[in-house]
């Protein structure tokens, strides 16, 4: 039985991505479906990094083929990841080498904010992404640190600076620049603005398709410079179960709302607490609280992870727990919230500044 290009995309549209919930047709994954004789060819385009089960979906597109195709000879499915830069804020332009920046805030500090940072942006380097990590939390910058690196970036022109490399993220911090062991950052809040725009529009990024930006804690300065000049892609908001912390990540998503700033939704740290001696799982700080939130504004839940001595550890020991170990509970929990960040940042509508030209108006 023949059949035609037409009928293999008809196929497919009975096939739903597990990650984005919807059929590969509409998700305007297919690509160049190719029919020779009753051998098909096609490539498969994902919108979101997925080099982890880039195998798996390959197996199932050919084999639903096989199946939906009456006589289909050999079927060829060629699947890769393409990130694209998606709509910020109105009037900002994006930042020279990046495609989205995603924000990682939390309202109040000690939830654990900048140890969920580092650990997604290590999970979408994971998935075969570009990243980078932009620690902006200029009066308490803990990124080198949870990275393992030291000294100070290189310029190859003195006006611009090469960002530090470890773990495969390229990362920027005001910690390179100083002592950040003890030198503390006694400066007023025009010069911590001024200080992160510098250290976001001076660094030689290199085609990033995400930019994590490890926000201090809080609604305040920094918040405000990045709502204003800062091309955000999305924030995500980082929180306890406990009461107080819920009370600070609520204002804290508010602001991103009043600014403009899209929501992709909210992480609960310390969800439940596992005994390093016994195993035993105890919700210290409350349960569904993060659920609750969600519920209340709307947005998605992306996921809890535990109070784990570990996570801490490997943190502090420059090897954060989706490297220190890859295949273990918590880094799959890490790789589960990032994967689901980069397909809602895959839904969002397009950038498509780069495509327009330059007008330039001349006196003749």
């Amino acid at each position: 039985m023949s059949f035609t290009e037409t009928d293999v995309q008809n196929a497919l549209k009975n096939l739903i991505d597990p990650n984005t919930k919807k059929d590969f047709v509409s998700g305007k994954s297919i690509k160049n479906v190719k029919v020779s004789g009753n051998d098909v060819t096609l490539d498969v385009q994902l919108g979101y990094p997925a080099k982890s089960v880039w195998a798996e979906i390959k197996a199932t597109i050919e084999a639903h083929l096989k199946s939906a195709l009456p006589g289909a000879g050999k079927i060829e499915a060629t699947v890769a990841s393409k990130v694209v830069p998606h709509a910020v804020q109105r009037g900002v332009k994006l930042v020279d080498g990046v495609k989205n920046i995603i924000a990682v805030a939390s309202g109040k500090g000690g939830v654990g904010k900048s140890t969920t940072a580092v650990n997604l942006a290590l999970a979408l380097a994971a998935e075969g992404a570009r990243v980078g990590m932009l620690d902006a939390d200029i009066y308490g910058p803990s990124q080198p640190t949870m990275l393992g690196i030291s000294g100070q970036p290189d310029s190859e022109d003195g006006k611009t600076m090469l960002p530090m490399t470890n773990h495969g993220l390229q990362a920027m911090s005001v910690g390179f620049l100083i002592d950040a062991n003890d030198t503390p950052m006694i400066w007023r809040g025009p010069m911590v603005t001024q200080a992160l725009e510098q250290l976001l529009h001076q660094t030689k990024w290199d085609n990033l398709d995400y930019l994590v930006v490890d926000l201090p804690p809080g609604t305040g300065d920094i918040q405000l410079t990045l709502a204003q000049k800062v091309p955000v892609t999305g924030a995500v908001i980082v929180t306890t179960p406990q009461d107080i912390a819920l009370l600070d990540a609520r204002k804290g998503l508010k602001m991103f709302e009043k600014v403009g700033i899209k929501i992709v939704g909210i992480v609960e740290n310390m969800s439940t607490h596992i005994c390093s001696k016994c195993g035993h799982e105890e919700h210290i700080f409350g349960a569904g609280g993060g659920e609750k939130m969600c519920a209340e504004y709307n947005t998605e839940f992306l996921g809890g992870l535990p109070l784990d001595i570990s996570i801490r550890e490997q943190a502090d020991s420059g090897k954060p727990s989706v490297v220190a170990d890859p295949d273990g509970n918590i880094a799959k929990v890490y790789k589960q919230i990032a994967r689901r960040i980069a397909v809602k940042i895959a839904d969002m509508a397009q950038d498509h500044s780069a495509a327009f030209p330059k007008i330039v108006v001349q006196n003749t």
